[in-house]
């Protein structure tokens, strides 16, 4: 068989494979896992929000939780600051991380956003697969007990640290907040595809990032590889420091505290507390 005839079939079954692939189409109506079940979605009646689908499920293992779905409501004028979750999923592979936003009000609450590949039932992640438009896109709004709480106390391979934004420019914790709840929204008329590369928890919290702030996160490869990502946001500016890098990565772990949790005290607050 010469060489010729094994790549024209080689490049047959390549057309073919992204024909197939560029005719999937995304879509909101599957059978999804628990956790991934419902689209939040968002009303915004002059400066007040309205978010149905919030989950604050109760953890007990990563497999096993008390499923409870809360409607919040928010005042747009009292969102006073960003903070930076950042999960190692392997300390001994510092490249992967999954990034998390939460918003904090003035009235205590803390309001999570996960950014996520969207499972269906019997599906497990994988980030060759992701290129392929295999999964669909979801964000996932949240307590920080759930979202925060089942990766520091079920997850017990992972470390994890919290880190305080520093958001340039009066407003923009607000205009922030809009554009993720804008485009939760668009998430539930216009489904779209995740991609290991372009379109993943990162690259999306970079892309709200610039929108508010045109060119505050610089193109950068730990935006690819969110483990590498604490000397950007140093050189940035972009989390506050506590010392040095080195001494800030080990003050904001938080695994230990959350483990400690006593389930009254709210859970935000008790993972902030010195």
């Amino acid at each position: 068989m010469s060489l010729v005839f094994l790549a024209l079939v080689l490049f047959l079954f390549l057309v073919a494979l992204w024909i197939r692939v560029h005719r999937l189409r995304p879509s909101n109506d599957r059978s999804w896992v628990n956790d991934n079940s419902r689209n939040a979605t968002v009303k915004f009646e002059d400066e007040i929000v309205k978010i149905q689908n919030v989950r604050d499920f109760n953890w007990k293992t990563t497999k096993e939780c008390d499923e409870k779905w809360i409607n919040q409501e928010y005042d747009l004028r009292e969102v006073k600051a960003i903070w930076l979750t950042l999960e190692y999923f392997d300390p001994k592979r510092h490249q992967m991380a999954h990034t998390i936003l939460s918003f904090e009000f003035n009235d205590g609450r803390y309001l999570a956003c996960s950014i996520e590949v969207r499972r269906e039932k019997g599906e497990r992640y994988n980030p060759i697969r992701g290129l392929f438009r295999e999964y669909e896109l979801i964000y996932v709004w949240a307590t920080e007990r759930d979202v925060i709480g089942v990766r520091t106390r079920c997850r017990k391979d992972s470390v994890t640290h919290l880190f305080k934004a520093v958001v340039l420019g009066k407003g923009n914790e607000r205009r922030m907040l809009e554009s993720y709840l804008h485009r939760t929204n668009n998430l539930v008329t216009a489904p779209e595809w995740y991609n290991t590369i372009t379109n993943t928890c990162t690259t999306n919290i970079v892309r709200h990032v610039n929108e508010v702030y045109p060119g505050r996160v610089p193109r950068a490869i730990s935006i690819l590889m969110p483990g590498l990502s604490p000397r950007m946001l140093e050189r940035e500016n972009l989390i506050e420091l506590n010392g040095t890098l080195e001494e800030t990565m080990e003050m904001s772990v938080i695994d230990d505290k959350a483990d400690k949790w006593d389930g009254q005290s709210d859970f935000g607050d008790w993972i902030r507390s010195e």
